[in-house]
Parts: structure tokens; sequence; C-alpha cells
């Protein structure tokens, strides 16, 4: 039996920015963005390359919700993008305007450095020692 996580949820303040952001800074494909209703649309990023893993851009649609943009774990790293080549993405993203908040460090397990997304929520860039 073979399982993987095909998409998760992350909850945006707004649709545009977040697809601007995902996709003109981070470098992801917009792989669909279907228009649900007035107010809701079904829209998912992935990075180039990736075959499983994909992510729901949600835009929060009540008042608890929008509590959670930009945190939704509680300060904690929440996402992991791996990388085959760490320098040319971290400098590619610095470019961009990508603010680092941890600079990159050799770590036994691989580079690594961690960065915000455009609402706070903390990401590690990880280029793995196995890749």
């Amino acid at each position: 039996m073979k399982q993987y996580i095909a998409q998760f949820a992350l909850v945006v303040k707004d649709y545009d920015e977040a697809i601007d952001f995902y996709t003109q800074k981070l470098n992801f494909e917009l792989i669909e963005d279907t228009k649900q209703s007035e107010e809701k649309r079904w829209v998912i990023v992935k990075p180039k390359g990736a075959t499983e893993t994909a992510i729901l851009l949600a835009k929060a649609a009540n008042q608890e919700q929008e509590s959670r943009v930009g945190n939704q774990t509680g300060g904690r790293v929440f996402l992991f993008l791996y990388t085959d080549d760490f320098w040319r993405d971290y400098n590619q993203m610095q470019e961009k305007g990508i603010k680092f908040i941890r600079e990159p460090k050799e770590e036994i397990y691989g580079t690594v450095a961690v960065f915000e997304d455009l609402y706070g929520n903390l990401w590690d860039l990880l280029e793995p020692k196995n890749i």
C-alpha cells in the first residue's frame, strides 16, 4: 500500500497576493485556480519538480481563521522546502526580497536557513546531505 500527503491547506488573507508570492518569489507553479463561489477559489501551488505534495491556498473565511494567518503553528517552523542547491535558491530568494530570520548554517543533516513567507509563517530552506 502506498500513501502520501497530496496537499495541505495554508490559510491566507488574499488569494492573489498569495499566488503572487508563491509563484514570483518562491518560483512555485500555479497548478489550479478555480472559482467556486464569489468568495471561494480552489487554488493549488507546488514547488517546481514536486511530484506529490502541493499547497492549497485557503482564504480565511471568518475572524477565527484570519487570526491564524501567518501563525498556524504558534511560531514554530511550519514548512520545509527541500532543495538540491541551497546557495542557488538562498541567493535567488534574497534577491527577491525574502526575509531570512536565521542565517544559513551547516548542520549534520544539511545546510539550512529559516525564512518567512508573506504572512510570517516560518519555513526551513534545506539542502539535505543525502540529496
